[in-house]
């Protein structure tokens, strides 16, 4: 025991908590006003259950400690009165019955009423208080998963996707149709174009959006790890299979599992995916029991999975599974619209972020952010603007705070007029050569160093983005 009387372990008192103290005994309430003011709640105390709905309707308390005897409005009557006043409301309030000893039937019929405990007299002082503060623990709990719920959703509700263009009404117009279905949907777009927040809108904004979105990135996972990550496996399955694992099938059941680069699934687990898809159950590697699942699966591909398909690297019967319903996600080139509302957008996320007075871009700062053609889409948009508001030292983001890339544009080099031929003639390999050091480069930066990503950027494999680096010098 704490020298306070508190069990170790105990919750602590919620500070500042409206406890209504609810009882016809005068001695009674005063005792348990000073009881429970020692810890801290705010406590009032009236003498009916009259009284007690008269002043939940002033001020709604945080919990009740009412007497189930009295002249009157009774405590359970009292309970269901303000169990049924906070459900049209939409609030709740923790109610806890104190009852005369043997009178434990109406100590049950209150639990099934909604009481959060009861306490019998005489009573444990430090009893009692233990029983507060684990209702009010429970409630505080409860608030903050309403409230961090509410903020997840808030994130990535589709109305909040940032983008008005046509090309972004078309895509929240599926996302309104789809979202509270079970449908499987492909999602394309390049890379950066925003496809994963796609998936989490449709699962925030749905009927699913109380229970998991587990994202899968297909690609990162070694080939040999693949199977046992999907469908998770049985202890000594294989070396190294120590103990039980779910798969993340299974861990997103009643809720979204998204498949990032769903492309880069080896060919064998694509069969065991179809499988899953069509008959909803999965079996683990080494296992025997079919473990049933109810899984909305959402995909995504930066490669042409018709293509894919037709290299026969892509199983067909799984693509028709998972292109139900397609959703493409427009490069940032496409909605150059929008893109001064990403800029204003990303300038107040990231300036709320960094504690710093950054209220918007000069205009000079626009134009060469309007002049660009973001190869990383929206992505390369966030980066910049991120780095450009950690590095501002003003109110407003200037040129200099752009990264160097974006000083001049190269729009005016990518053209399909062709200039007016010098009469001294030029140098066309140097020429060419400057023009694709300078994209090698600004791909691998629009990716944060990553050379797959660059690659694919630029629309060639990692081997020849490989070799072309080092044909410039660059692969250090």
């Amino acid at each position: 025991m704490s020298e306070h009387g508190q069990a170790e372990g105990a919750p602590a008192p919620v500070e500042g908590a409206r406890v209504l103290v609810v009882d016809d005994d005068l001695s009674l309430r005063e005792f348990l006003t000073i009881l429970l003011e020692r810890d801290g709640y705010a406590v009032r105390a009236v003498a009916s259950g009259e009284e007690a709905l008269a002043e939940a309707e002033r001020d709604w308390p945080d919990l009740v400690l009412t007497d189930l005897n009295m002249p009157g409005i009774d405590g359970l009557e009292l309970l269901g009165a303000l169990k049924e006043r906070g459900a049209r409301a939409g609030r709740d309030v923790e109610v806890i019955v104190v009852t005369a000893y043997g009178s434990t039937a109406s100590a049950v019929e209150a639990m099934k009423l909604g009481a959060a405990d009861y306490v019998t007299k005489p009573f444990n002082n430090d009893e009692l208080r233990l029983l507060v503060r684990r209702a009010l623990g429970r409630r505080a709990l409860e608030a903050e998963n309403l409230r961090l719920k509410a903020a997840l959703q808030g994130r990535y509700h589709f109305g909040n996707l940032v983008g008005s263009s046509p090309a972004m009404q078309e895509v929240y117009d599926l996302i309104r149709r789809v979202k509270d279905t079970r449908i499987s949907c492909l999602i394309t777009g390049e890379t950066g174009t925003g496809k994963e927040m796609i998936a989490r809108a449709i699962h925030f904004s749905g009927v699913r959006a109380d229970h998991p979105f587990v994202a899968v990135n297909c690609g990162a996972i070694p080939e040999n790890l693949v199977e046992s990550e999907l469908f998770g496996h049985v202890k000594g399955a294989f070396t190294g299979a120590v103990r039980d694992k779910t798969g993340l099938i299974v861990s997103a059941h009643r809720g979204t599992l998204f498949l990032d680069e769903v492309n880069s699934l080896p060919l064998a687990q694509q069969v065991k995916l179809l499988r899953a898809i069509q008959e909803r159950r999965v079996t683990p590697v080494g296992g025997t029991r079919e473990i049933e699942v109810d899984v909305r699966i959402l995909a995504a591909s930066n490669a042409d999975l018709e293509d894919v398909v037709a290299r026969g690297e892509f199983r067909e019967d799984l693509y028709y599974r998972l292109n139900v319903v397609q959703i493409a996600v427009p490069p940032l080139r496409e909605r150059p619209a929008d893109l001064v509302e990403l800029v204003r957008h990303f300038v107040r996320h990231f300036a709320e972020e960094y504690g710093k007075p950054v209220t918007g871009v000069s205009p000079d700062a626009l134009d060469r952010l309007k002049a660009w053609p973001f190869p990383g889409n929206v992505r390369e948009l966030q980066n910049t603007i991120e780095r450009a508001v950690a590095l501002c030292a003003g109110p407003v983001i200037g040129v200099e705070d752009l990264p160097p890339r974006l000083a001049r544009s190269m729009s005016a080099e990518v053209t399909e007029e062709v200039p007016r031929f010098p009469p001294e003639g030029v140098n066309l390999d140097a020429m060419l050569a400057r023009f694709e050091r300078r994209w090698l480069l600004a791909a691998l930066e629009a990716s944060g160093g990553n050379k797959t990503q660059a690659a694919g950027l630029l629309g060639m494999s990692f081997r020849s983005y490989r070799y072309r680096l080092a044909k410039h010098g660059l692969d250090g």
